[in-house]
């Protein structure tokens, strides 16, 4: 995404360009799986008078509309090319997932069924708040797929902004480092889900630490190359998971106000920690850098999950004061007046 500049061509010449020389199967049906879930969602989001065959239409059009402007913009990088077989693949994905979403749409995501049933039992807060904490907990989960990075790692802007390290190495010094930002991280996402989710036991909050660890474990296994499903599971690590195992056992019995001031306070400790920290031998390789992606598609992959994991901290922290804040409104406005 770098390297914007006009090559001289005609910006829509590629709908009518001939079917390429090198195009593979994959890469189509990649192109047709990646719209689908648009397809899938739009149909069930529409107004509930239209029809079934107006909300595909709408869908299947405002689908061809959003491959079509991403084709044609490409025009400007000169790293990726606008291809009209791309934007028919991503019309039929989005055709696809419109007649999965006009079929089962409905029972998933209508009010009181499927997943939005689901939702209501486990989220907190409805409306806006709940729908903001789901986000910000699959986003968490998501990024855990980046292979090489400390274990539940976020809020790294030094990386992002290409600041160098303010400590050096030392063997005792990285462990301390790690032990303490890997403590401070699982005891804030897991006093975070508390605040967002509904229910008090802690069984919850182990399945989302689990699920985390999971997706490390498949980021690892699948994107390096040769695979290496533990190479995040470093002395550190280890260490820091044993702690904030303990930590967040004790703090989960604590009061909901105390948790709620806990997980920003261990948020910007974490983000501190991370930011502070000496660069790590056991990932000598950059992704960004060196081929340890099986596809070079997979590197804007991991610049993604990089620069979600890079912001994530911070937008957590803004809910987590906006939460407050609305629950600090709602029991104002539920005591009696005298």
């Amino acid at each position: 995404m770098s390297g914007w500049r006009e090559m001289g061509l005609p910006l829509f010449d590629y709908l009518i360009a001939p079917w390429p020389k090198y195009y593979t199967a994959g890469e189509i049906i990649i192109n047709i799986i990646g719209y689908m879930p648009l397809g899938f969602v739009f149909v069930p989001a529409l107004p509930q008078s239209w029809t079934r065959k107006r909300k595909i239409i709408v869908t299947v059009v405002f689908g061809t509309l959003l491959s079509f402007c991403m084709e044609t913009i490409q025009n400007f990088l000169p790293t990726r090319i606008s291809s009209n077989v791309d934007l028919a693949a991503n019309s039929l994905g989005t055709l696809l997932g419109a007649l999965l979403g006009a079929r089962w749409g409905k029972a998933i995501f209508a009010p009181g069924r499927g997943l939005a049933r689901w939702r209501e039992r486990l989220i907190a807060d409805g409306g806006l708040i709940g729908d903001t904490a789901m986000i910000l907990i699959i986003l968490w989960v998501f990024v855990q797929l980046t292979p090489n990075q400390l274990l539940f790692a976020g809020g790294e802007l030094r990386r992002l902004l290409d600041i160098a390290p303010p400590l050096p190495f030392l063997p005792g010094r990285l462990i301390v480092f790690e032990t303490a930002q890997t403590a401070s991280m699982m005891l804030a996402i897991g006093l975070f889900a508390r605040c967002a989710l509904r229910a008090s036991g802690p069984m919850p909050v182990v399945a989302l630490l689990l699920l985390g660890m999971t997706a490390r474990l498949v980021g690892s296994a699948c994107f390096f190359v040769p695979s290496s499903p533990l190479a995040w599971l470093t002395p550190g690590v280890r260490y820091g998971f044993f702690v904030g195992v303990i930590l967040l056992f004790i703090a989960l019995r604590l009061p909901r106000v105390a948790q709620h001031a806990l997980a920003g306070a261990s948020l910007l400790m974490a983000s501190l920690l991370i930011n502070m920290m000496p660069e790590s031998p056991y990932f000598l390789r950059n992704v960004s850098s060196e081929p340890v992606i099986i596809q070079a598609n997979y590197q804007n992959f991991y610049g993604l999950c990089r620069l979600i994991a890079a912001i994530w901290p911070f937008v957590a922290l803004a809910y987590l004061s906006a939460l407050g804040m609305y629950r600090g409104e709602r029991l104002e406005n539920k005591r009696p007046v005298a």
